[in-house]
């Protein structure tokens, strides 16, 4: 296999704390698996375009062309002038999405696993799942593929074509370890029956009372070895209890309708659980339901704090959306191929930071969730830039007090769980008139 260049020449530093991360083999890898690699040598080669990408994700504020200025991606010696805008635009659109889906899907599955190993709770690696939109720019092709909001009720349309979104995350650790994405009217929980073969053995997933259905979680289950699953009891479910376990504590047994049983005959028609009622300070009886069937072996207590780490993926797409997407209405691609591509290299880069935060907290001796997401971004972004202007040979040396600065300077104080937060809307919608597509 032949490429573009051999990937020792391609990195000029800016990337070299990630591509530490990044086995380079991966990434030849990527580029041969999805028929990205070339024989031919191009100024702006397929490997380029691919930090790009990543580039892009985690520069908002700069353009296409300022990413590739700013961290150097040109290669040396590759020409005299400056490479012309359109070879940027052009190489970035022959990398297509495939190889950076390859790429976050090999080091998800490295770095995820490890994480969640590692933050282990009773020998369970602690996964969470639920999901989310991302606005993409409004035009005629991502209406077309993704859609958006109904117009029904009087709101209307939405104003921008909507991704839905579900990912599976370690949950201790923000690290993502699977993805799926698609048009806006396929369900939260379709995605999620994409995601249970990526559930490691030995694991608990955390998700959402909306996922509360034995078509859901029984296949999560049975599917592996020692999968467990914990969500919230939805108003509508009923049950009944098969023994008492202690207070507020009970085995219980719920009846799988007909029709799902219908739909997969391999569902049970009677579906065992353990139901945990409990309440909070400032909000009504919650009931808890789980496969944790053994009260010895996993406390009631701890599982009900347990259940409030789901609250982990909401934080974490807010990292997304307000810090490394600063909040912009949309992402930037106007195209389905590109918003794609754009939205696997998001996720790779918000992984590549989270790993950087793990590391960072190992050397401080606290909980990855102890890391400030926003002073840890800006950090990264401010030595990426700075390590494509210094020489090869002080590297090591400055990546070493980089990762030694980011365990001084992000650590955030321990967090107050007697705070409590009911939901509550802060700024209200404009009175103006909303700008809407116009009906042809």
């Amino acid at each position: 296999m032949s490429l573009d260049v051999p990937f020792g020449q391609v990195d000029r530093g800016a990337f070299a704390r990630f591509q530490a991360s990044i086995d380079p083999g991966w990434v030849l890898e990527a580029l041969a698996a999805t028929g990205t690699a070339t024989l031919r040598r191009r100024r702006f080669p397929a490997e380029q375009a691919l930090w790009l990408v990543l580039g892009m994700a985690l520069f908002r504020d700069a353009s296409i062309v300022d990413v590739v200025k700013h961290l150097a991606l040109v290669l040396p010696g590759s020409g005299a002038g400056r490479i012309a805008d359109s070879a940027i635009m052009q190489a970035k659109a022959r990398l297509g999405a495939s190889p950076l889906r390859w790429l976050f899907e090999r080091c998800a599955e490295a770095w995820a696993k490890a994480s969640a190993d590692r933050l282990r709770w009773r020998g369970l690696a602690v996964y969470g799942v639920d999901g989310t939109t991302v606005r993409v720019p409004d035009s005629p092709e991502n209406r077309a593929k993704f859609g958006s909001q109904g117009a029904g009720g009087k709101r209307g349309i939405s104003g921008y074509p909507l991704v839905r979104l579900v990912t599976l995350m370690a949950l201790r650790s923000h690290l993502l370890l699977a993805i799926r994405f698609g048009p806006y009217n396929e369900s939260e929980r379709g995605h999620a029956r994409n995601l249970w073969p990526s559930v490691p053995d030995d694991s608990l997933v955390v998700v959402d009372r909306g996922f509360m259905y034995a078509k859901d979680l029984v296949p999560l289950q049975a599917n592996g070895n020692n999968r467990h699953w914990l969500t919230r009891a939805r108003k509508n479910n009923k049950w009944r209890t098969v023994k008492h376990l202690g207070p507020g504590d009970d085995l219980a047994e719920m009846l799988v309708g007909r029709k799902a049983r219908r739909e997969d005959p391999t569902l049970p028609e009677r579906w065992a659980m353990r139901a945990i009622q409990y309440r909070r300070r400032g909000f009504r009886q919650q009931t808890l339901l789980t496969s944790l069937l053994d009260p010895v072996k996993y406390p009631r207590k701890e599982i009900v704090a347990l259940y409030h780490e789901r609250w982990e993926l909401e934080l974490g797409y807010d990292e997304v959306k307000t810090e490394l997407l600063e909040r912009e209405e949309s992402i930037r691609s106007k195209s389905p191929a590109g918003v794609e591509q754009e939205l696997w290299g998001i996720a790779l880069a918000y992984n590549l930071v989270r790993l950087e935060m793990e590391r960072a907290a190992e050397v401080a001796g606290v909980p990855p969730t102890r890391m400030s997401f926003v002073r840890s971004l800006r950090a990264i972004k401010f030595q990426l830039i700075y390590l494509a202007a210094i020489s090869p040979g002080k590297m090591p040396k400055v990546l070493q007090r980089f990762l030694e600065d980011l365990a001084h300077d992000c650590v955030l104080p321990p967090r107050r769980s007697e705070r409590f937060y009911p939901r509550a809307v802060k700024i209200k919608m404009s009175n103006y008139p909303r700008k809407r597509p116009v009906a042809k």
